[in-house]
């Protein structure tokens, strides 16, 4: 995408570093929630989907943690998902749908500083993830009970989780120049990260060689630091999750950060 005009700079005072982010978020919460009925509750049946599938398939022959059923470690897991992919989703196609459109060029032109873009976009991104997300327990509840064991690593994990997705999709509509390479970038890195996580299975019951993948993983730290909320147990310990989770944040954070300060692909 070309233009003529100014990319964010640090051109505005560092006390008005945030001015114009609300009005930005604000279009952007708009945007989703319009068409809320394809961008909520689509996703909301498709994890409800997943759950009546392989908790049908599953219930009666796996068992994670000791008294927990299946259908109820699932729950967790389907969430966390449904809170990553449309953290991501969100940010990213508003960007790329911006870019192609030529609508990017009315908020070029605007003293809009990176950090307010950032916030604005990152920002939207959390509320249709957590949205999303908070859609998919209400209605997986009606399937099996589930228990606040650690209710703060439930909001925490949610909260850095959607920050770092919404991050990551800033990253990822900087970057795309068309929806193909937006596609490619959530079939090819998000959905293989999400599925290989443990939303389906705990990571115990994985040969020697996959467990260790698994550890790589950031969204395993998530999704494992999540559920941990729910039941007080959980793979591996929450601190650890919490660490690498934060440091995931303010990686991937700085990076688009540092992406929207350089222009990149949105300056001539």
């Amino acid at each position: 995408m070309t233009a003529t005009t100014t990319t964010p700079t640090n051109t505005a005072p560092r006390s008005g570093a945030l001015t114009g982010a609300w009005p930005l978020f604000r279009k952007e919460v708009l945007r989703f929630w319009k068409v809320a009925f394809q961008t909520v509750a689509a996703p909301v049946l498709t994890a409800v989907l997943y759950l009546l599938i392989f908790g049908h398939v599953l219930e009666e022959h796996v068992q994670v943690y000791p008294g927990v059923g299946y259908t109820s470690f699932l729950i967790p897991g389907l969430v966390m998902m449904s809170v990553l992919q449309n953290a991501f989703a969100n940010s990213s196609s508003s960007l790329i749908q911006s870019k192609i459109t030529g609508n990017l060029v009315f908020l070029l032109v605007t003293p809009l500083s990176p950090v307010a873009w950032f916030v604005a976009y990152v920002g939207a991104a959390m509320v249709r993830g957590l949205t999303v997300g908070l859609g998919v327990m209400l209605v997986t509840l009606w399937f099996a009970p589930l228990s606040l064991r650690e209710p703060l690593w439930i909001l925490v994990f949610a909260a850095l989780g959607a920050g770092m997705l919404g991050s990551l999709g800033l990253i990822a509509g900087l970057w795309a120049e068309k929806f193909d390479q937006l596609a490619a970038f959530q079939n090819f890195i998000i959905m293989p990260m999400t599925f290989l996580s443990g939303v389906f299975y705990s990571v115990h019951s994985l040969p020697a060689f996959w467990q260790t993948v698994s550890h790589m993983n950031p969204f395993f730290y998530m999704i494992d630091g999540f559920r941990r909320g729910f039941f007080g147990v959980s793979d591996t310990s929450a601190w650890l999750s919490l660490a690498v989770v934060g440091t995931s944040f303010l990686v991937v954070s700085g990076i688009a950060l540092q992406l929207l300060r350089s222009g990149y692909k949105i300056r001539s």
